[in-house]
């Protein structure tokens, strides 16, 4: 399997590019991981609810005490997906992905107080706006740290 076709495999449901790559036992306890994480956190309501525009009920129906798994867990089944099917062997290739778990996590943290001109996105679309950052933050750290290094040598 191609690296990419893992990686969107991941993109649709954690643990799907685990399963296409062989690794059958990794991809049902993340897929479990995931359906009990999105069951637990609403995540489906908070879904339906963000994309007809009801953010306050959104955030009123989300458990953020779960809901705060799951960009940890889909970010990490997208790094291991790729990663079995032979992609990020470039040292450091890992932390486009780790930056955007953690801006993700972030975003859905403030989700429910930040506005991006004057309107409220909630703890679907501020959380999928922040994986902007976290991948250029991530592409920019791993492109200095690769430069630093082969400076070194």
């Amino acid at each position: 399997m191609k690296p990419s076709e893992a990686l969107l495999w991941s993109i649709a449901l954690p643990g799907f590019g685990q399963v296409l790559n062989g690794r059958i036992v990794k991809g049902i306890i993340l897929i479990g991981l995931e359906f009990l994480i999105n069951v637990q956190s609403n995540l489906n309501e908070i879904l339906l609810f963000s994309f007809y525009g009801q953010i306050e009920m959104a955030i009123e129906k989300a458990d953020f005490q779960w809901l705060l798994f799951y960009p940890c867990l889909y970010f990490f089944a997208m790094w291991d997906a790729y990663r079995d099917a032979g992609g990020g062997e470039k040292p450091y290739s890992f932390l486009p992905f780790v930056f955007s778990a953690y801006f993700v996590t972030v975003g859905t943290i403030y989700s429910s107080s930040i506005t991006l001109f004057q309107v409220l996105l909630g703890p679907i679309w501020l959380p999928i706006l922040s994986v902007i950052p976290g991948i250029l933050i991530g592409l920019l750290l791993q492109g200095l740290i690769r430069k630093v290094q082969s400076a070194r040598l």
